[in-house]
């Protein structure tokens, strides 16, 4: 049994569109098990779900129907052991900017009903953990958003969870604080704990987690380690991308009888054909394009990528 399980899962909110209500369902049934000591990522575009999902198994939304157990405990009968035994940071943050860094891990304790003694050794571990030592006696107003996020984190950490919710933990950072954000995480796995993250970024589901769930439209299209879902895609990914006033579709059929073309796809401009040997393709693929008289605006070659897997599992690029 998974230290996270649920079964069925359902949530849906009311919208107002052309001054009338409708029901629009967020998440729509969705079932998964997370192993302890996992990094497990929710990847999927804005507005997919994955927060929805995070936020109920969090106890911070109401679960509309289905079942969800944490460590045992159920989510909806058990909220209180729950929060206990979770750390949850969410897209906002929750710090408190005219604080110290040091006033508000001391804060989050106290709201845990730590003992000082517990919050002071915690708060240490977790200063030096995160490489806050130099910025923690500073207004959390001052810190920059790498510093701002490692804090948060950090917070949610306080009380040395056994679980981990992260959403979307490197939205808007730099590349470099991204990184950094990164290999924290990866300790946190090294110490065994577990972390269910989002993310709408490719390079961090694929880097961070030892399995993914692509959630789109509410439901999970796919789960399994990157690996395991790029494999799922066969050979390699030739993109070609057409001048604007050409049909995808039209230049996607020249290629669909070839022997060694094992499947076609079109997104947007873009042409996607997903070959045997791709060094073998490409001079027939040019050759093709010329007899035709087409020009390429340009042509790349490589190994499938998770977008690559979203493409073929929703029929649209991750990045639209």
């Amino acid at each position: 049994m998974g230290i996270i399980e649920f079964k069925d899962l359902k949530k849906s909110f009311w919208s107002r569109e052309g001054g009338k209500k409708k029901e629009v369902e967020a998440v729509n049934g969705i079932s998964l098990s997370i192993d302890e000591g996992e990094v497990f990522g929710f990847l999927g575009p804005n507005g997919a779900g994955k927060t929805t999902t995070q936020r109920m198994l969090a106890t911070l939304l109401p679960i509309d129907s289905g079942v969800a157990t944490i460590a045992g405990f159920d989510v909806k009968k058990r909220p209180n052991e729950v929060r206990e035994i979770i750390g949850y940071v969410g897209q906002m943050g929750g710090t408190d900017n005219f604080a110290t860094g040091k006033e508000n891990l001391i804060l989050q304790g106290r709201l845990y009903k730590m003992d000082r003694d517990d919050i002071e050794k915690s708060a240490e571990r977790l200063i030096e953990l995160f490489d806050l030592k130099d910025i923690v006696d500073r207004l959390a107003k001052t810190y920059s958003g790498g510093q701002k996020r490692r804090l948060e984190v950090a917070l949610g950490l306080i009380h040395d969870p056994r679980i981990l919710f992260l959403d979307e933990p490197t939205a808007g950072l730099d590349p470099q604080n991204r990184a950094n954000l990164w290999n924290h995480i990866k300790e946190l796995k090294q110490r065994g704990m577990t972390v269910l993250l989002t993310t709408h970024y490719l390079d961090e589901a694929d880097k961070l987690c030892d399995r993914i769930a692509i959630i789109d439209n509410g439901g999970i299209v796919a789960v399994g380690t990157p690996k395991e879902l790029k494999d799922k895609i066969a050979g390699e990914t030739i993109k070609i991308e057409v001048e604007t006033d050409l049909d995808t579709g039209t230049v996607a059929e020249l290629f669909r009888d070839e022997p060694y073309v094992r499947e076609t796809r079109t997104d947007g401009k873009f042409v996607h054909l997903i070959v045997d040997e791709g060094a073998t393709a490409l001079p027939k693929i040019f050759e093709i394009l010329k007899n035709e008289n087409i020009t390429a605006k340009s042509i790349s070659m490589a190994k499938p990528t998770l977008d690559d897997v979203f493409l073929k599992m929703t029929g649209r690029s991750l990045r639209d």
